[in-house]
């Protein structure tokens, strides 16, 4: 299997350490450990990992002072693992650059969950800035960053609608109205499906634009302007 990505364990429990390690090797990600604070900014700056799992009490140097200097030159996802819980320590680590918190005793599969969920996160698509989305509606075309994208007439039609107000939420009732010309009445269901192909398309080109709002309907978010420059 080729790995995922390399992640960084830094853990001085050598029986945890291995766990983790274990894990997420399991998963297809490739694995470095490190036992020691000693020396982990220097690694980091040479190997460049997807990812950094990293203690809070270290020989050496600690987590938090690993943390703040990584932070200096890298913004590789950094996810702690302690066995402090008070919201201080939370507060401090977050404010230092950490993007996510794992508190000792833990599942070595919420750690493989969460090394996941933090690369996914990284690695999604971009929002849509004020002019990636262009539509021709003489011609029903639709183009991102000017390149054509395939839609079916009420695909096109349903970007048509959210991209015109972004920002704005359309319940589903409210979006039936604008897919079909002849007013057919559908189901929830068949917006949901709509909405899914044409959000599957928009990711395929490199946009992801459109948000579900739980038990309201959908929108359709532009990026922030330094959103769009970084």
């Amino acid at each position: 299997m080729t790995p995922l990505a390399s992640i960084l364990v830094v853990e001085d429990e050598p029986k945890l350490a291995a766990l983790v390690r274990d894990y997420l090797e399991d998963a297809g990600y490739a694995c470095s450990v490190l036992g020691s604070g000693t020396g982990v900014v220097e690694w980091v700056r040479v190997h460049a990992p997807a990812a950094i799992l990293l203690d809070v009490n270290l020989p050496g140097v600690d987590g938090l002072a690993i943390c703040r200097e990584v932070r200096t030159f890298s913004a590789v996802p950094i996810l702690m693992l302690t066995a402090r819980v008070e919201e201080i320590d939370r507060l401090i680590g977050l404010e230092l650059g950490a993007d996510d918190y794992i508190c000792k005793p833990f599942s070595p599969r919420e750690v493989v969950a969460r090394v996941k969920a933090v690369l996914r996160r990284i690695n999604a698509p971009a929002k849509a800035d004020a002019a990636s989305v262009t539509l021709d509606e003489a011609r029903f075309e639709a183009r991102i960053h000017g390149q054509p994208l395939t839609l079916t007439p009420v695909e096109f039609r349903l970007l048509g609608k959210l991209s015109a107000q972004p920002g704005r939420v359309f319940s589903r009732a409210q979006l039936i109205g604008a897919l079909y010309a002849d007013h057919r009445v559908v189901s929830d269901r068949t917006v949901d499906s709509h909405v899914k192909n044409l959000r599957r398309k928009l990711i395929e080109a490199g946009v992801d634009p459109i948000s579900a709002v739980y038990g309201v309907g959908y929108r359709f978010e532009l990026a922030e302007p330094d959103d769009v420059t970084r």
